[in-house]
């Protein structure tokens, strides 16, 4: 998903090679979505909103604290600091929809593989 995203950041920079990068960091962090299965569970009656928004907390949340603890030890592979509207650099509040979309691709992902 990652390397998608920063591939259509080089589409939109004109960069045709649609050069994609990611960190070994993001094997486990973005792993740890499997977490939110059993929040998933409980959640799958409530109406779409509501889970989205639990969903992108969530991943802010686990962004946040993964960033933090990386950045301490000057090993985080992303800094937001540039963009308006970072928390600390680790978290960019702009990327609220995307997150909203990518936590409920994980409902769907996750709790197909649980029935």
């Amino acid at each position: 998903m990652e390397i998608l995203w920063t591939s259509l950041h080089a589409f939109r920079v004109r960069n045709l090679k649609l050069t994609g990068r990611s960190s070994l960091w993001m094997f486990p962090i973005y792993g740890s979505a499997a977490f939110l299965t059993p929040v998933m569970q409980r959640m799958k009656r409530a109406p779409l909103i509501k889970r989205g928004l639990v969903y992108m907390s969530c991943i802010f949340l686990g962004e946040y604290v993964s960033g933090t603890l990386l950045k301490q030890k000057n090993m985080c592979p992303w800094d937001y600091s540039h963009t308006p509207y970072h928390l600390n650099g680790v978290i960019r509040l702009d990327y609220a929809p995307v997150w909203f979309l990518v936590g409920l691709l994980y409902e769907k992902i996750l709790l197909q593989r649980v029935r």
